[in-house]
Protein backbone atom coordinates (compact mmCIF):
# COMPACT_ATOMS: atom_id res chain seq x y z
CA UNK A 1 0.00 0.00 0.00
CA UNK A 2 1.72 3.16 -1.20
CA UNK A 3 -0.51 5.51 0.78
CA UNK A 4 1.38 4.80 4.03
CA UNK A 5 4.75 5.78 2.54
CA UNK A 6 5.68 9.44 2.34
CA UNK A 7 5.67 10.77 -1.21
CA UNK A 8 6.77 14.25 -0.25
CA UNK A 9 8.89 15.87 2.48
CA UNK A 10 9.77 19.53 2.89
CA UNK A 11 7.88 20.29 -0.34
CA UNK A 12 10.08 17.90 -2.33
CA UNK A 13 9.28 14.43 -3.67
CA UNK A 14 10.79 11.55 -1.72
CA UNK A 15 12.50 8.63 -3.53
CA UNK A 16 9.27 6.65 -3.16
CA UNK A 17 7.34 9.69 -4.32
CA UNK A 18 9.44 9.70 -7.50
CA UNK A 19 9.39 5.99 -8.28
CA UNK A 20 6.67 4.25 -6.25
CA UNK A 21 6.60 0.47 -6.15
CA UNK A 22 9.59 -1.02 -7.94
CA UNK A 23 9.79 -3.86 -10.43
CA UNK A 24 12.34 -5.45 -12.77
CA UNK A 25 11.97 -5.17 -16.51
CA UNK A 26 14.41 -5.59 -19.38
CA UNK A 27 17.30 -6.26 -17.03
CA UNK A 28 16.74 -3.00 -15.14
CA UNK A 29 15.21 -1.84 -11.88
CA UNK A 30 12.17 0.24 -12.78
CA UNK A 31 9.66 2.56 -11.12
CA UNK A 32 5.89 2.39 -11.42
CA UNK A 33 5.91 4.48 -14.58
CA UNK A 34 8.61 2.37 -16.23
CA UNK A 35 11.48 4.78 -15.56
CA UNK A 36 14.97 3.46 -14.75
CA UNK A 37 15.82 3.54 -11.04
CA UNK A 38 19.25 3.63 -9.43
CA UNK A 39 19.08 3.42 -5.65
CA UNK A 40 21.99 4.54 -3.48
CA UNK A 41 22.26 3.69 0.17
CA UNK A 42 24.10 2.24 3.11
CA UNK A 43 23.97 -0.98 5.10
CA UNK A 44 23.89 -1.57 8.80
CA UNK A 45 26.37 -3.97 10.31
CA UNK A 46 25.08 -6.99 12.25
CA UNK A 47 21.67 -6.02 13.67
CA UNK A 48 22.27 -8.26 16.68
CA UNK A 49 25.40 -6.26 17.50
CA UNK A 50 24.45 -2.73 16.41
CA UNK A 51 20.68 -2.33 16.87
CA UNK A 52 21.02 1.31 17.96
CA UNK A 53 21.30 2.56 14.37
CA UNK A 54 17.80 1.35 13.56
CA UNK A 55 16.05 4.58 14.45
CA UNK A 56 14.15 7.37 12.76
CA UNK A 57 16.78 9.79 14.05
CA UNK A 58 19.57 7.90 12.28
CA UNK A 59 17.63 7.56 9.06
CA UNK A 60 16.74 11.25 9.04
CA UNK A 61 20.44 12.17 9.09
CA UNK A 62 21.21 9.66 6.34
CA UNK A 63 18.38 10.91 4.14
CA UNK A 64 18.70 14.65 4.71
CA UNK A 65 22.49 14.98 5.03
CA UNK A 66 23.81 12.02 3.05
CA UNK A 67 21.08 11.70 0.42
CA UNK A 68 20.40 7.96 0.64
CA UNK A 69 17.37 6.39 -1.01
CA UNK A 70 17.69 2.85 0.39
CA UNK A 71 18.65 1.41 3.79
CA UNK A 72 19.91 -2.18 4.07
CA UNK A 73 19.25 -4.21 7.23
CA UNK A 74 22.01 -6.80 7.64
CA UNK A 75 20.37 -9.50 9.74
CA UNK A 76 22.93 -12.23 10.26
CA UNK A 77 21.35 -15.67 10.21
CA UNK A 78 24.20 -17.31 12.12
CA UNK A 79 26.50 -16.40 15.00
CA UNK A 80 29.07 -13.65 14.36
CA UNK A 81 31.32 -11.61 16.64
CA UNK A 82 29.88 -13.43 19.65
CA UNK A 83 26.27 -12.51 18.86
CA UNK A 84 23.60 -15.00 17.91
CA UNK A 85 21.84 -14.60 14.59
CA UNK A 86 18.23 -15.29 13.67
CA UNK A 87 18.77 -19.00 13.06
CA UNK A 88 21.11 -19.62 16.00
CA UNK A 89 19.37 -17.49 18.63
CA UNK A 90 16.32 -18.29 20.72
CA UNK A 91 12.71 -17.30 20.07
CA UNK A 92 13.03 -14.10 22.09
CA UNK A 93 15.97 -12.95 19.98
CA UNK A 94 14.08 -13.74 16.80
CA UNK A 95 11.20 -11.58 17.99
CA UNK A 96 13.64 -8.76 18.78
CA UNK A 97 15.14 -8.91 15.28
CA UNK A 98 11.70 -9.00 13.64
CA UNK A 99 10.67 -5.96 15.68
CA UNK A 100 13.83 -4.09 14.62
CA UNK A 101 13.07 -4.75 10.96
CA UNK A 102 9.48 -3.57 11.30
CA UNK A 103 10.70 -0.47 13.15
CA UNK A 104 13.16 0.31 10.34
CA UNK A 105 10.56 -0.13 7.61
CA UNK A 106 8.09 2.15 9.39
CA UNK A 107 10.78 4.82 9.87
CA UNK A 108 11.83 4.54 6.22
CA UNK A 109 8.19 4.84 5.15
CA UNK A 110 7.88 8.13 7.05
CA UNK A 111 10.90 9.42 5.12
CA UNK A 112 9.83 7.95 1.80
CA UNK A 113 12.85 5.69 1.16
CA UNK A 114 13.28 2.00 0.39
CA UNK A 115 14.47 -0.77 2.71
CA UNK A 116 16.42 -3.90 1.82
CA UNK A 117 15.84 -6.78 4.25
CA UNK A 118 19.02 -8.87 4.10
CA UNK A 119 19.22 -12.53 5.22
CA UNK A 120 22.93 -12.26 5.87
CA UNK A 121 24.57 -15.58 4.95
CA UNK A 122 28.32 -15.41 5.61
CA UNK A 123 30.26 -17.73 7.93
CA UNK A 124 27.88 -20.64 7.30
CA UNK A 125 28.81 -20.43 3.58
CA UNK A 126 25.91 -22.53 2.23
CA UNK A 127 22.49 -20.84 2.50
CA UNK A 128 20.89 -24.29 2.65
CA UNK A 129 22.37 -24.77 6.13
CA UNK A 130 19.73 -22.47 7.64
CA UNK A 131 17.11 -22.88 4.91
CA UNK A 132 14.32 -23.85 7.32
CA UNK A 133 15.01 -20.76 9.44
CA UNK A 134 15.04 -18.61 6.30
CA UNK A 135 11.63 -19.98 5.29
CA UNK A 136 10.31 -19.28 8.78
CA UNK A 137 11.74 -15.76 8.75
CA UNK A 138 10.50 -14.70 5.31
CA UNK A 139 7.06 -16.19 5.89
CA UNK A 140 6.79 -14.16 9.11
CA UNK A 141 8.39 -10.89 8.01
CA UNK A 142 6.64 -10.70 4.64
CA UNK A 143 3.34 -11.02 6.46
CA UNK A 144 4.28 -8.26 8.90
CA UNK A 145 5.37 -5.97 6.04
CA UNK A 146 2.63 -6.82 3.53
CA UNK A 147 1.30 -3.23 3.51
CA UNK A 148 4.68 -1.65 2.69
CA UNK A 149 5.58 -1.29 -0.97
CA UNK A 150 9.05 0.11 -0.19
CA UNK A 151 10.62 -3.24 0.80
CA UNK A 152 13.15 -5.31 -1.17
CA UNK A 153 14.17 -8.79 0.02
CA UNK A 154 17.71 -10.22 -0.18
CA UNK A 155 17.68 -13.97 0.40
CA UNK A 156 21.39 -14.81 0.80
CA UNK A 157 24.09 -12.21 1.33
CA UNK A 158 27.37 -13.89 0.39
CA UNK A 159 27.30 -17.62 -0.38
CA UNK A 160 30.89 -18.84 -0.36
CA UNK A 161 33.11 -21.91 -0.35
CA UNK A 162 34.16 -24.14 -3.23
CA UNK A 163 31.20 -26.46 -2.68
CA UNK A 164 28.62 -23.64 -2.85
CA UNK A 165 28.08 -23.45 -6.59
CA UNK A 166 25.30 -21.67 -8.46
CA UNK A 167 23.19 -24.89 -8.65
CA UNK A 168 23.51 -25.22 -4.85
CA UNK A 169 22.26 -21.65 -4.40
CA UNK A 170 19.41 -22.33 -6.83
CA UNK A 171 18.21 -25.26 -4.69
CA UNK A 172 17.86 -22.82 -1.80
CA UNK A 173 16.36 -20.02 -3.90
CA UNK A 174 13.74 -22.30 -5.42
CA UNK A 175 12.40 -23.06 -1.95
CA UNK A 176 12.66 -19.58 -0.41
CA UNK A 177 11.39 -17.39 -3.27
CA UNK A 178 7.91 -19.00 -3.37
CA UNK A 179 7.55 -18.32 0.38
CA UNK A 180 8.17 -14.60 -0.22
CA UNK A 181 5.93 -14.57 -3.28
CA UNK A 182 3.03 -16.02 -1.27
CA UNK A 183 2.82 -12.83 0.82
CA UNK A 184 4.73 -10.28 -1.26
CA UNK A 185 3.81 -11.38 -4.80
CA UNK A 186 5.30 -8.42 -6.65
CA UNK A 187 8.30 -7.56 -4.48
CA UNK A 188 11.82 -7.25 -5.88
CA UNK A 189 14.03 -10.08 -4.61
CA UNK A 190 17.85 -10.14 -4.66
CA UNK A 191 19.76 -13.41 -4.98
CA UNK A 192 23.38 -13.73 -3.89
CA UNK A 193 25.86 -15.42 -6.21
CA UNK A 194 28.83 -17.77 -5.60
CA UNK A 195 32.21 -16.71 -4.19
CA UNK A 196 30.96 -14.01 -1.82
CA UNK A 197 28.52 -12.70 -4.45
CA UNK A 198 31.03 -12.17 -7.22
CA UNK A 199 30.18 -14.80 -9.84
CA UNK A 200 27.26 -13.08 -11.49
CA UNK A 201 28.39 -14.70 -14.73
CA UNK A 202 27.13 -18.04 -13.38
CA UNK A 203 23.69 -16.52 -12.82
CA UNK A 204 23.74 -14.91 -16.26
CA UNK A 205 24.32 -18.35 -17.81
CA UNK A 206 21.41 -19.93 -15.91
CA UNK A 207 19.03 -17.34 -14.40
CA UNK A 208 16.20 -18.38 -12.12
CA UNK A 209 12.69 -18.57 -13.67
CA UNK A 210 10.95 -15.88 -11.62
CA UNK A 211 9.96 -12.28 -12.38
CA UNK A 212 11.25 -9.32 -10.39
CA UNK A 213 14.57 -10.95 -9.50
CA UNK A 214 17.96 -9.26 -9.40
CA UNK A 215 21.38 -10.80 -8.90
CA UNK A 216 23.94 -9.58 -6.41
CA UNK A 217 27.55 -8.54 -6.89
CA UNK A 218 29.71 -7.33 -4.00
CA UNK A 219 33.09 -5.62 -4.24
CA UNK A 220 35.76 -4.10 -2.03
CA UNK A 221 37.66 -1.58 -4.08
CA UNK A 222 41.19 -2.23 -2.82
CA UNK A 223 40.88 -5.97 -3.54
CA UNK A 224 38.50 -6.29 -6.49
CA UNK A 225 39.60 -4.39 -9.56
CA UNK A 226 39.47 -4.74 -13.34
CA UNK A 227 38.87 -8.49 -13.41
CA UNK A 228 35.68 -8.29 -11.35
CA UNK A 229 34.58 -5.07 -13.06
CA UNK A 230 34.80 -6.95 -16.35
CA UNK A 231 32.60 -9.74 -14.93
CA UNK A 232 29.97 -7.19 -13.91
CA UNK A 233 30.11 -5.37 -17.24
CA UNK A 234 29.70 -8.56 -19.27
CA UNK A 235 26.71 -9.60 -17.16
CA UNK A 236 25.17 -6.15 -17.53
CA UNK A 237 25.65 -6.26 -21.30
CA UNK A 238 23.97 -9.68 -21.32
CA UNK A 239 20.90 -8.12 -19.71
CA UNK A 240 21.22 -9.67 -16.24
CA UNK A 241 19.45 -7.50 -13.63
CA UNK A 242 22.23 -6.54 -11.21
CA UNK A 243 22.26 -4.94 -7.76
CA UNK A 244 25.39 -4.14 -5.72
CA UNK A 245 23.95 -4.61 -2.25
CA UNK A 246 27.32 -4.24 -0.53
CA UNK A 247 30.60 -2.53 -1.34
CA UNK A 248 33.54 -1.04 0.49
CA UNK A 249 36.37 1.31 -0.37
CA UNK A 250 38.99 -0.73 1.53
CA UNK A 251 40.06 -4.37 1.16
CA UNK A 252 37.83 -7.44 1.24
CA UNK A 253 38.57 -8.02 4.93
CA UNK A 254 36.92 -4.68 5.69
CA UNK A 255 40.22 -3.11 6.66
CA UNK A 256 43.35 -1.49 5.25
CA UNK A 257 43.50 1.81 3.42
CA UNK A 258 40.64 3.24 1.40
CA UNK A 259 41.40 3.13 -2.32
CA UNK A 260 39.59 6.13 -3.75
CA UNK A 261 40.99 5.66 -7.25
CA UNK A 262 39.61 2.12 -7.58
CA UNK A 263 36.36 3.02 -5.79
CA UNK A 264 35.83 5.89 -8.24
CA UNK A 265 36.24 3.45 -11.14
CA UNK A 266 33.60 1.18 -9.63
CA UNK A 267 31.10 3.96 -9.06
CA UNK A 268 31.62 5.26 -12.60
CA UNK A 269 30.89 1.77 -13.96
CA UNK A 270 27.76 1.38 -11.82
CA UNK A 271 26.54 4.78 -12.94
CA UNK A 272 27.19 3.86 -16.58
CA UNK A 273 24.75 0.94 -16.31
CA UNK A 274 22.42 2.52 -13.75
CA UNK A 275 23.15 -0.20 -11.17
CA UNK A 276 22.00 0.46 -7.62
CA UNK A 277 24.63 0.33 -4.87
CA UNK A 278 24.79 0.12 -1.07
CA UNK A 279 27.88 0.81 1.03
CA UNK A 280 29.11 -1.20 4.04
CA UNK A 281 28.81 -0.35 6.99
CA UNK A 282 26.98 1.81 9.53
CA UNK A 283 28.71 1.07 12.83
CA UNK A 284 31.48 2.30 15.11
CA UNK A 285 33.39 -0.97 14.87
CA UNK A 286 37.16 -0.66 14.89
CA UNK A 287 37.70 -1.37 11.20
CA UNK A 288 38.27 0.64 8.04
CA UNK A 289 34.86 -0.09 6.53
CA UNK A 290 32.93 1.25 9.55
CA UNK A 291 31.59 4.74 8.93
CA UNK A 292 31.76 5.98 12.51
CA UNK A 293 34.97 6.22 14.52
CA UNK A 294 35.34 3.93 17.56
CA UNK A 295 34.31 5.69 20.72
CA UNK A 296 31.67 7.83 19.03
CA UNK A 297 28.32 6.75 20.45
CA UNK A 298 26.17 9.18 18.47
CA UNK A 299 23.48 7.61 16.28
CA UNK A 300 22.88 10.69 14.13
CA UNK A 301 24.18 14.13 13.25
CA UNK A 302 27.81 13.07 12.96
CA UNK A 303 30.48 15.68 12.39
CA UNK A 304 33.33 15.04 9.97
CA UNK A 305 35.80 14.42 12.79
CA UNK A 306 33.55 11.61 14.05
CA UNK A 307 33.58 9.78 10.72
CA UNK A 308 36.05 7.41 9.09
CA UNK A 309 37.53 8.34 5.72
CA UNK A 310 35.33 5.76 4.00
CA UNK A 311 32.20 7.50 5.29
CA UNK A 312 33.19 10.77 3.64
CA UNK A 313 33.86 8.96 0.35
CA UNK A 314 30.54 7.13 0.55
CA UNK A 315 28.66 10.27 1.46
CA UNK A 316 30.04 11.87 -1.67
CA UNK A 317 28.85 8.93 -3.79
CA UNK A 318 25.39 9.19 -2.25
CA UNK A 319 25.13 12.91 -2.97
CA UNK A 320 26.55 12.90 -6.51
Amino acid sequence: MSDIIAKERNNNPTPFGKYGKLHVEGGKLKGEKGEDVQLRGISTHNLSNYPQYVSEETLTTLVDEWGISVFRLAMYCGEADGFDGYATGDDMHRLELEALIVKAVKAAAKLGIYVLVDWHVLLEQDPNLHKDAAIRFFDKICGLLKDYDNVIYEICNEPNGDHVTWPVICVYANQVIPVIRAKAPDSVILVGTPCWSQQVDKAAAAPLPYPNLMYVLHFYADTHRDELRNVLEEAAKAGLPLFVSEFGCCNAAGDGEDNKEEADKWIALLNKYGISFIAWNLSNKNEASAFILPGCEKISGWKDDELNGCAKLVRGYMRS
